[in-house]
């Protein structure tokens, strides 16, 4: 019997069984590379889901952004909810890497942000590579950067049973070495308090859960689960186990190596910048990292401790860092999904790291180590890849080629959709040509995507049509991998209907009401204007029978030629399918449940319209109403910032109620 549970209401259709069967039957065979090219709403997601459930290993899903990671997140988590399907994206809301700039002479600190649930969700993702087999791990490329040792990381986990002679000052020392931090009065993720023979630790990847662990004199006496806002106890245990509060962790005895590796390494560089008469960068280098060892010896870590990570793994120089893929094993699958845009992201994250390090290594901010410090070059990936099966509605020559030809097609839709129609209308008249086409989308209930060439053409696009009545949302860059998906969640539950975007709407938007996409600036050939591209933001209609695509150019350029050309082959080949089977077009039904944002608690975040002095005096008591109860769930959840938002809502209703 195989390790994955796949729970579905549907079965394969169309062509995906035999797709399926033939992705299957290549993996048996020990086939390292396939691609699947799947059209856009041909169910690429399902398939993918079947051919897991046949196999008996853990699974690596890549995707080249957040939203999209968040997205499949949602679709694994839900075919599979025996299983365990993790998350693991860059924990960085806002990031600032260190730089220096030799020609203005400026330094520029490492800064960031960092989304404390995203980092509990990789602490997490490790921890269940670690300890069970049926996984599923949705990443983002950020998964070929250092995620610290495996073998330290695996080896410093505390067990803990029921009965064990441990004392109080044993386990204190042990958490203070897995780098939790001991705090009695505010009791977060990554610390532990202490209450006599009462510790409480909260695991750095738990949510809502912590553990008690109360001793009789120099005996474990008991373990519970509890929760650490309420302290009801969830359950009780015999045994536990405790993994680092952070991935870059080490023993002592590799700590002390470390030391004296990075103090040779340090005395070597002093000498090199001495012999070249550039004393600033020696007495710069000496001082920062004395003070960073001093940091270590003291406190274990330092700010920017990865850049050392080298000698603390006793790694040579040049060899690449410990990733996630290192946890994986030898047998695992790796499913790289829009693998046209994923791959390229793959192959160029190094050259960029390593130009930005060198400047900083050259002008004695850094040691020559630090550039080991480094996501892996592509070819140290694919030397870790076991088995890959890329994913695309329009793979590229790179991924054939090495697939040797073995590209396994998925034209037809179990739904029977067809490729969208495309018109192609003038761009001399197309915003208020637009304005008419998305009327008429949402008054069929429809959503509509419109991607432009520029951020200030959409967002001067989205504020037009709100004045105009419409209810539009510009999507950005800035927003973090959470804000994106709850923004999808919200066009999707009608709080609005329109998304303008740049090039935030192309791959694996899932989106089944969107019944209208709209591409201004077609004609202007580029990256965001190629064949590939169009192909896919068209592919963002394919899920409604009732959608269509609208290229606004003022000539047809060949990218636009071939784009054309290739939906139409698709569309004339599903349409003779339908005939022939005798079936009529469904929309996609999807459930509108977004996992990811319930797991991360943001229900409450929902924005508070501001009073619409036109409102009728009935209506006001219904509007109080709701207020009020997303108010006490705020408080509830101890967002007061929102509540007070509530609040002062509420009070104008009421001001406005007695003006009325």
């Amino acid at each position: 019997m195989g390790i994955f549970k796949l729970k579905s209401d549907f079965k394969p259709a169309g062509d995906q069984p035999e797709v399926i069967k033939k992705l299957v039957d290549n993996l048996k065979k020990g086939k390292k590379y396939q691609v699947l090219l799947g059209v856009t709403g041909s169910g690429k997601t399902f398939t993918i889901a079947n051919v897991i459930a046949q196999i008996n290993k853990p699974v690596l899903v890549i995707s080249h952004n957040k939203t999209l990671a968040a997205q499949l997140y949602n679709e694994f988590s839900r075919f599979f909810p025996e299983n365990a399907v993790e998350y693991f994206i860059s924990y960085y809301d806002y990031y600032q890497p260190e730089a220096y700039i030799p020609r203005t002479d400026t330094y520029i600190a490492k800064d960031s942000s960092i989304n404390d649930e995203i980092d509990r969700l990789k602490q997490k993702t490790v921890m269940s590579l670690l300890t069970r087999r049926d996984v599923i791990v949705v990443a983002s490329v950020s998964c070929i950067y250092g995620a610290g040792e495996k073998e330290d990381y695996s080896s410093l986990a505390f067990y803990i049973n029921v009965g064990d002679r441990l004392s109080r000052k044993e386990i204190l020392s042990t958490f203070v070495e897995l780098l939790y931090v001991r705090n009695d009065i505010a009791f977060e993720r990554g610390n532990f308090r202490v209450r006599g023979d009462v510790i409480d630790i909260y695991p750095s990847y738990m949510r809502n859960l912590a553990i008690r662990i109360e001793l009789f004199d120099d005996e474990v006496d008991r373990i519970l689960m509890f929760d650490p806002l309420t302290g009801k106890v969830i359950e009780e245990r015999n045994s536990v186990a405790i993994f680092p509060a952070n991935f870059f962790i080490t023993t002592k005895q590799k700590k002390e190596r470390a030391i004296e590796s990075i103090k040779r390494e340090l005395k070597e560089r002093i000498e090199y910048f001495k012999s070249k008469g550039k004393l600033v960068e020696a007495q710069r280098i000496e001082e920062r990292v004395n003070f960073d060892l001093e940091m270590i010896q003291q406190t274990g870590t330092c700010a920017g401790i990865e850049n050392y990570s080298r000698h603390f793994s006793n790694r040579k120089e040049g060899e690449p860092p410990g990733t996630l893929i290192d946890y994986f094993g030898d047998d695992f699958l790796t499913i790289i999904d829009e693998s046209h845009v994923t791959v390229p992201q793959l192959m160029g994250m190094y050259r960029g790291d390593y130009s930005r390090k060198k400047t900083l290594v050259d002008y004695g901010f850094r040691l020559p180590s630090a550039l080991d410090n480094r996501p892996l070059k592509f070819e140290e990936l694919m030397q870790r890849w076991d088995q890959v099966i890329f994913v695309s509605a329009t793979p590229a020559e790179f991924e054939i080629k090495l697939s040797e030809g073995e590209v396994v097609e998925q034209i037809i839709r179990p739904t029977g959709l067809a490729e969208p129609p495309v018109e192609v209308k003038p761009m001399d008249n197309a915003v208020d040509d637009l304005y008419s086409e998305i009327k008429k989308a949402v008054s069929k209930g429809g959503k509509v995507l419109v991607t432009t060439l520029t951020k200030r053409m959409a967002e001067d696009l989205s504020e037009y049509y709100n004045e105009l009545g419409l209810k539009t949302k510009y999507m950005h860059s800035e927003l973090n991998a959470i804000e994106r998906a709850k923004l999808i969640s919200d066009l999707r539950n009608d709080k609005f209907d329109c998304i303008v975007g740049v090039n935030l709407l192309r791959e694996g938007l899932d989106i089944p009401e969107v019944n209208l996409v709209a591409i201004l600036d077609a004609d202007k050939e580029g990256f965001l204007r190629s064949t590939t591209s169009l192909i896919q933001t068209a592919g963002r209609a394919a899920r409604n029978a009732t959608s269509k695509v609208i290229f606004y150019a003022n000539r047809i350029t060949d990218s636009m030629q071939r784009a054309i050309d290739e939906i139409q082959r698709r569309r004339k080949i599903q349409l003779e399918y339908n005939k022939k089977h005798n079936i009529t077009p469904k929309s996609i039904k999807k459930s509108k449940d977004n996992r990811m944002l319930k797991m991360c608690n943001l229900d409450y975040l929902d924005e508070v319209v501001d009073v619409d002095i036109a409102i009728e005096k009935d209506e006001i008591p219904r509007r109080i109403k709701k207020l009020k109860k997303l108010m006490q769930d705020a408080v509830k959840k101890m967002d007061f910032e929102s509540a007070i938002k509530y609040r002062d809502e509420i009070e104008k209703l009421k001001k406005l109620d007695l003006e009325l």
